[in-house]
């Protein structure tokens, strides 16, 4: 879980190879006008989150009755998100993985992004000549950090084999 940027794609796809799991990215369970709205530099609110995040939990719910080991990347912002996705499971049935970086390094590497939806990095100046807040901007905001009693919490500001490893090492 992180904000867009933090390299849930990347490692969540590389962590779900190491530990021989399915990966699937929470991008891809976000309906299409979640996705317009993203692409217009558009944040989403709750009521759209909602529904992501339900068909998120039923995946988790699919895979957890087929006995298969899951890594999921999603963003997880808020702690009532992190709620519904858990299902009140314990901690030992779903584990968070907070990425967690500082906006000026997850903005250097949203800038040098490609071909994905959510692009909200550079400022716009509004008509009275400030700068508008962006999708990035707004992810920060709406962030509630998880402590180390609710997630792991890895810094990004290495490599992902690093990353990875470190995640690892937590989990023994």
């Amino acid at each position: 879980m992180g904000v867009s940027g933090s390299g849930k794609s990347l490692i969540g796809s590389k962590l779900a190879e190491a530990l021989g799991a399915d990966f699937e990215d929470g991008d891809d369970f976000h309906p299409p006008a979640n996705k317009a709205k993203m692409s217009a530099k558009i944040p989403l609110t709750d009521e759209d989150r909602w529904p992501w995040l339900r068909a998120m939990r039923d995946r988790i719910e699919e895979k957890r009755a087929a006995g298969r080991s899951y890594v999921l990347a999603c963003s997880a912002l808020k702690a009532v998100y992190r709620d519904l996705l858990s299902g009140g499971e314990p901690r030992s049935s779903v584990e968070f993985v907070f990425l967690k970086g500082s906006p000026e390094l997850i903005a250097a590497r949203m800038a040098a992004r490609k071909g994905h939806f959510f692009q909200g990095v550079s400022t716009t100046a509004t008509a009275g000549g400030t700068a508008a807040p962006t999708l990035l901007d707004s992810q920060f905001a709406t962030l509630e950090e998880p402590t180390a009693a609710e997630a792991m919490i890895v810094n990004v500001d290495q490599t992902p084999d690093e990353i990875v490893g470190d995640i690892l090492r937590i989990v023994g």
